[in-house]
């Protein structure tokens, strides 16, 4: 059977019809941030528009988190976020959501100090969980989610 379409048509009709079925992937940015190879993740990913920072801990200039305070720490994770949000050629205030794990609620209060001078405003929506443990002796991770605009 002979098609009704000329073959100039055909394939502005393919395009468009993938364009209309929205085709999974087909402009979407896969790369993982950070990846270093034989460790179990990556510091951050990009799906499409959006970046996905993996927890960040806050060690000192050794490397080691414990016997530093809260501060320190807050201070170190939130600059290792922002190390991956650069890497990834995003903003700090592409930011939408953090979360902070902590190891002690009475550490809110430092934390939030901290956080406030360092996060850029508007602040993003924030979530933060005490946990049993962090490795290393952490007493805070964040991790973070950023959606170019």
């Amino acid at each position: 059977m002979k098609s009704k379409y000329s073959p100039i048509t055909m394939p502005a009709l393919g395009l468009a019809g993938l364009l209309a079925m929205g085709a999974p992937g087909a402009f979407a940015q896969h790369k993982a941030i950070g990846f270093q190879k034989n460790m179990p993740f990556s510091e951050g990913y990009i799906a499409g528009h959006t970046l996905y920072v993996a927890g960040q801990q806050g060690p000192d200039s050794n490397g080691k988190v414990t016997g530093t305070d809260i501060t320190l720490q807050t201070t170190n994770a939130i600059a290792a976020i922002e190390k991956v949000v650069k890497e990834a050629r995003f903003q700090m205030t592409d930011i939408v959501s953090v979360t902070i794990y902590l190891t002690d609620l009475n550490d809110v209060k430092e934390m939030n100090e901290v956080y406030k001078k360092l996060m850029p405003d508007p602040k993003p929506a924030r979530a933060t969980v005490q946990v049993a443990g962090l490795i290393g002796g952490a007493k805070i991770e964040i991790s973070a989610i950023a959606v170019k605009r």
